[in-house]
């Protein structure tokens, strides 16, 4: 196995021999790696590979063995943001977006008003995604970049030092998964941001990603984006996966990945 155990000086997130048992059923097992600060780190793996799981436990929202520490920040445990992968909600639901961010902010009932302060608030958190023109939209009529948008103005709320996407261009087109991921970047950029992304599109990984981590069950193997050579994506996929190159463009992945 090729972990990488040498943890780098800034290391934003360093996960040491982690371990989850949900059910009797162990999630994930022995678990080494470094994230690094300022950086993003994509995590890659065949479905059932743990990697929201390994999200999760970041978060401290599931039950682990081992540790996760926060080496690179003097404070302790750092504010994190977190995009879902779904937001499940009932889509005939009469909410706006500026609805949802409210209850996401304010500790008052909608029913008690909006003070302008939280209204303000609001619109910069959209402005900031390049999304304030969905503010007086119902969230169930949103197409799935725009949601995605909203979601990840609701992860930045309160300025977060990481911030974790779990498949953020999932049922995005491809000119609006490009849109979203320069629009991710240039927040990442100008925040000194730490993001962490699950994601099966290495199309996605080449271009905005760093640092990867190979995962199924365990780390298959870590490093930089050299790390996606065919023997370690068979090593995390088995056989039931093809790599084929492809030319699309100056900043497209010179490979692809079919499951």
């Amino acid at each position: 196995m090729n972990q990488d155990r040498s943890f780098p000086l800034k290391t934003a997130v360093e996960i040491i021999n982690l371990g989850v048992c949900l059910r009797k059923i162990d999630i994930l097992m022995e678990v080494y790696c470094s994230i690094p600060a300022g950086q993003t780190t994509a995590i890659i793996g065949p479905n059932g590979a743990g990697k929201t799981t390994l999200l999760l436990a970041i978060l401290g929202l599931v039950p682990y063995t081992g540790r996760i520490d926060f080496p690179f920040f003097e404070q302790g445990r750092p504010s994190i943001g977190y995009v879902p992968q779904h937001l499940d909600f009932d889509r005939g639901l009469p909410c706006t977006v500026e609805d949802l961010m409210t209850t996401s902010i304010s500790k008052k009932a909608l029913w008690l008003g909006k003070k302008q302060k939280i209204k303000d608030h609001v619109r910069v958190g959209l402005e900031r995604v390049g999304a304030e023109g969905l503010k007086n939209r119902f969230i169930g009529k949103l197409s799935g970049g725009e949601l995605q948008r909203v979601l990840l103005a609701m992860a930045l709320e309160g300025n977060p030092s990481i911030l974790l996407l779990d498949e953020p261009t999932a049922g995005i087109d491809a000119p609006g998964e490009q849109l979203f991921c320069d629009l991710l970047s240039d927040i990442q950029n100008q925040a000194n941001l730490t993001v962490i992304l699950i994601s099966h599109d290495l199309s996605v990984v080449s271009n905005h990603a760093q640092h990867v981590i190979c995962l199924n069950k365990t780390v298959r193997c870590s490093g930089g984006l050299n790390t996606l050579t065919e023997e370690n994506l068979l090593k995390t996929f088995g056989l039931h996966i093809q790599i084929y190159p492809h030319n699309h463009g100056p900043h497209q992945s010179q490979q692809d990945m079919k499951p």
